[in-house]
């Protein structure tokens, strides 16, 4: 199974994140975005940072946690490698397709990478923000496929 591929959007950039389940996709759309940023074979795993996050939906969530991974990059210029722990929370659903209580969908990450450096880390494209536009994330057989746009 693949993890991710991109996708070629006119102005913009896209990605298709695989998984057999939604962890799983959460974790290469991650990855998939760092890819879109540099070559992530040239990233060390020199430093840990945790996310934690909270939201009303498995799609908000998704948009969510990619936001939150740019915005270390963009703060911090954190380039994460690879994803050491990454849990989901997913409340019970009612058959509204809403959650019970009060606890929502939740995110608990930590991302393995280190601070990104131009001479070493060839810089591709400088992602402003994922977005909702177009923005899927679905079971089709055995397999979780979400698809996510991002504005450059």
């Amino acid at each position: 199974m693949k993890k991710f591929e991109f996708i070629d959007i006119s102005g913009d950039a896209g990605i298709r994140a695989y998984g057999r389940n939604l962890t799983e996709v959460f974790s290469n759309a991650a990855i998939a975005l760092y890819s879109l940023i540099t070559d992530v074979s040239r990233v060390d795993a020199k430093k840990n940072i945790m996310i934690s996050l909270k939201s009303y939906s498995s799609a908000s969530l998704l948009v969510s946690w990619l936001n939150e991974l740019i915005f270390h990059f963009d703060t911090y210029g954190f380039i994460g490698k690879d994803l050491i722990d990454i849990k989901l929370s997913i409340p019970e659903q009612t058959p509204g397709n809403q959650y019970v209580g009060d606890n929502g969908y939740g995110l608990t990450a930590t991302v393995a990478g280190e601070d990104f450096n131009r001479k070493k880390h060839e810089g591709s494209l400088l992602l402003k923000a994922a977005t909702y536009h177009n923005l899927r994330i679905e079971k089709t057989d055995n397999l979780w496929e979400a698809d996510i746009i991002f504005d450059i």
